[in-house]
């Protein structure tokens, strides 16, 4: 007999498949795209961590249950070899009915305890033992084992039962060239597999605890590494958001040699450095605000003295004095409003201005400030009536307020010059604002200015650096609307000519917060007046 053995084997080797879509099938089951960075790491990590635990554990199935088969059907094909190696002297070239039986019943005798069901197949004879349960070789096996020298064997699952068929051809030695030729004759086995599906179904229980316990062992290095990593972050995170805040004093501790640290000692150093830059560039500002103040303090003082002197001179000087006395007159009263100006700026910057805030009349205060101001005909005047608009705000900062704007339009537009007043409720805020406009007929607003309006001495043209603006009107009054919490913008008109809107709460809303980020949307830069 033959060594050689081929295998036509149908039988499923599911068991990498099966471990394949249990894979998956875990991975389909984890709620993606998830947000954070530590959601996303803490998955990547459990994902790696399952996948090795399982595909381990697949690996060591598939491994173990083609061991245990492989070593059962070694066996059996080795006995069953011996056993028809044995009776094969015994079977003629051309055997019998009986001759096949007898061999049939030999194999059998001397494998009583195996549980095996024994063919011989010749020509038409066939001889079975025993006769019960004899399952007919598949038409693949028979075909195969046809014309061959060597064992073919295979698995097939019968009403639930494992079992192993093995089609063995009986060979003589040949005494021409010592090869074995076939006699014809074809022994078949068939194997219940039972004990070793129980053996394979017990390995699998194992390797499914031993997987779980790797599995949760896994998880479990998995959190911790993506906690060691993400601990340094969370750290970055809350310093920056301090830093954010204001809090630049904020440093990190700095812990191991790895990237993460070498992230740390890179933002202390950022941190430090930026601290000592605002230090510095609030120190540079603190020092340039009490030098304006101190300078504009120390100039009031003796231009009170030239203004009184000029405004003397101006009555009595005639012809070319006259003339001269004039101009020094009116750049000394120039001068003087610049002083003002920047006294009131200063104040501002240092955080000393305040409210004086009394209920008033909006629309009375508005209409005494034009009509003390401008004749009638310059300025067009549409308000409520009066009592109807009634407000807590300081008097001398509107009046400001209004007059700068009036003055503004009537400098650098054309009259006539529309103020209007209405009351408008902001949707479902609950709060009601108090708008005034300032509108004009002029060229309007360059649109390279827009954004430059409420800018400190902005000039919109180098040619009107000489102009009697100081450029510091529309700056002093997004102050005054800030403070009483207010909104100033500044657009053009679809027909030409600029409007400028300012928005004043009707409640008392303490110390403004800013112009909401339209104060700098405006007007030529000249236009800034006192």
């Amino acid at each position: 007999m033959s060594d050689e053995r081929t295998s036509a084997s149908t039988s499923a080797a599911g068991s990498g498949l099966a471990s394949g879509q249990i894979l998956r099938t875990v991975l389909a089951r984890v709620p993606l795209p998830l947000r954070g960075l530590r959601p996303r790491l803490l998955t990547a990590f459990v994902l790696v961590a399952m996948a090795s635990a399982l595909g381990t554990g697949a690996l060591a199935f598939r491994e173990a249950r083609t061991g245990v088969l492989q070593q059962s059907q070694d066996a059996v094909i080795n006995r069953f070899r011996t056993s028809v190696d044995a009776v094969a002297p015994a079977v003629p070239l051309s055997p019998e009915q009986s001759d096949l039986q007898f061999a049939v019943n030999q194999v059998l005798r001397d494998n009583r305890s195996s549980g095996w069901r024994v063919m011989a197949a010749h020509g038409g004879h066939r001889a079975v033992a025993p006769n019960a349960g004899f399952v007919e070789p598949s038409p693949e096996l028979l075909r195969s084992v046809r014309g061959r020298r060597a064992a073919v064997f295979q698995r097939m699952d019968v009403d639930g039962r494992p079992l192993l068929v093995v089609g063995m051809p009986v060979t003589y030695a040949s005494d021409a060239d010592g090869e074995p030729r076939l006699s014809g004759t074809v022994m078949y086995l068939e194997v219940p597999q039972t004990a070793e599906l129980r053996y394979v179904q017990a390995m699998v229980g194992g390797i499914e605890r031993a997987t779980l316990v790797a599995l949760g062992l896994a998880v479990v290095l998995a959190l911790l590494a993506a906690s060691g990593v993400l601990r340094p972050v969370r750290a970055l995170r809350r310093a920056t958001r301090r830093m954010a805040a204001g809090h630049l004093d904020v440093r990190l501790e700095v812990t191991g040699t790895d990237e993460l640290a070498d992230l740390s000692q890179s933002f202390n150093e950022s941190a430090a450095e930026l601290e000592r830059t605002v230090r510095e560039l609030r120190r540079l500002e603190a020092q340039g605000r009490r030098f304006v103040a101190d300078v504009s303090h120390e100039l009031r003082t003796p231009l009170a003295a030239m203004s009184a002197v000029t405004d003397v001179l101006d009555l009595e000087g005639e012809g070319e004095t006259g003339e001269a006395l004039r101009l020094i007159s009116d750049g000394t009263n120039r001068l003087s409003g610049l002083v003002n100006d920047l006294m009131e700026i200063s104040r501002f910057d240092a955080g000393v201005a305040e409210l004086n805030r009394d209920e008033i009349d909006l629309a009375e205060s508005v209409r005494r400030t034009v009509a003390s101001r401008w004749p009638q005909e310059r300025v067009e005047i549409r308000l409520p009536e009066a009592g109807a608009l009634r407000a807590r705000v300081d008097p001398r900062r509107l009046d400001v307020v209004t007059a700068n704007l009036v003055g503004n339009a009537l400098r650098h537009g054309e009259p006539p010059v529309r103020v209007t007043m209405e009351v408008r409720e902001e949707d479902g805020a609950g709060r009601a604002w108090a708008v005034v406009q300032v509108a004009d007929d002029g060229p309007g607003i360059a649109e390279e200015a827009l954004p430059h309006i409420f800018e400190r001495f902005y000039k919109a043209s180098t040619s009107r650096g000489r102009s009697e603006s100081s450029g510091l009107g529309l700056a002093i009054t997004a102050e005054n609307v800030r403070l009483h919490g207010g909104r100033i913008r500044a657009a053009n008109l679809p027909g030409g000519g600029a409007v400028f809107t300012v928005e004043l709460p009707l409640h008392d809303t303490g110390t403004g917060t800013g112009t909401e980020g339209e104060v700098g949307t405006g007007a030529d830069a000249g236009r800034g007046t006192r």
